[in-house]
């Protein structure tokens, strides 16, 4: 029997109590020879719709606990992995967050709506459909937060309706589809998908091949900044034309 060596690298991601789609997406995605470790955040109600408000709340909730216990593997990247609770704060809170972390633990740091940001740019996209299970007045903030990064969302979609904690991933990979679908738009450049609870991965590959546009999904991009910052080649797990970047 031969055995995966692990000495690429170790990646540590900070990951919402309620939430139960990133650590799976991550383990599909990670590259051989790298270990991923999660750390679960707490800092909001589970009862509560996740509203702007408590994401915001989540985004400021003290993570000092969560450093010191990521930082026991001695990461080489710690990714926060909640998009809406540093978009709700605009572009300058995210950077200082991810600045933060770095600081706490010694470690490369990337947010989930930094690296959103990031792979949008990375596609050359400059025009969005933009869809996710928030709220409106979080999808108001994250098309803000994208035209604060000098990204123009033409058409925006949600779930239609309230969509609890658990309610966000219970969607599934067919929901988010049609979702990607209604926020298509003949000037989009790029589908945009975010939530890191969401259960958009698996509808990447099906999304493109359909609306033959790029996608780019909060999971997605983190592994995306992952890859490219640590020079970890593109694999067959990772789907979607924002990996042939790399």
């Amino acid at each position: 029997m031969t055995h995966e060596t692990r000495t690429r690298a170790k990646i540590g991601v900070l990951v919402p109590y309620t939430n139960t789609n990133l650590e799976p997406d991550m383990m599909l995605m990670r590259a051989p020879g790298t270990t991923v470790h999660f750390q679960r955040l707490g800092g909001y109600d589970v009862d509560e719709i996740p509203g702007s408000n408590q994401m915001a709340g989540l985004g400021v909730s003290d993570i000092s606990h969560d450093l010191r216990m990521i930082s026991g593997v001695r990461p080489d990247v710690v990714l926060y992995g909640c998009t809406s609770a540093t978009l709700t704060h605009g572009p300058e809170f995210d950077k200082k967050l991810a600045q933060d972390i770095k600081a706490g633990c010694g470690a490369l740091s990337f947010t989930a709506a930094g690296a959103l940001v990031d792979a949008i740019k990375a596609l050359g996209a400059t025009k969005v459909g933009f869809s996710s299970p928030y709220l409106g007045e979080i999808n108001t903030q994250a098309m803000d937060f994208l035209s604060q990064n000098r990204i123009a969302t033409v058409k925006c979609a949600d779930a239609g309706r309230e969509l609890g904690n658990y309610g966000q991933g219970e969607l599934t990979p067919e929901e988010v589809f049609d979702l990607a679908r209604q926020a298509d738009h003949p000037e989009a450049q790029a589908i945009v998908l975010s939530c890191t609870d969401m259960r958009a991965v698996e509808a990447v590959s099906r999304i493109e091949t359909a609306l033959d546009k790029p996608v780019v999904t909060s999971n997605q991009a983190m592994m995306f900044a992952v890859m490219r910052a640590l020079g970890l080649p593109r694999q067959s797990n990772v789907p979607g034309r924002l990996f042939e970047l790399l």
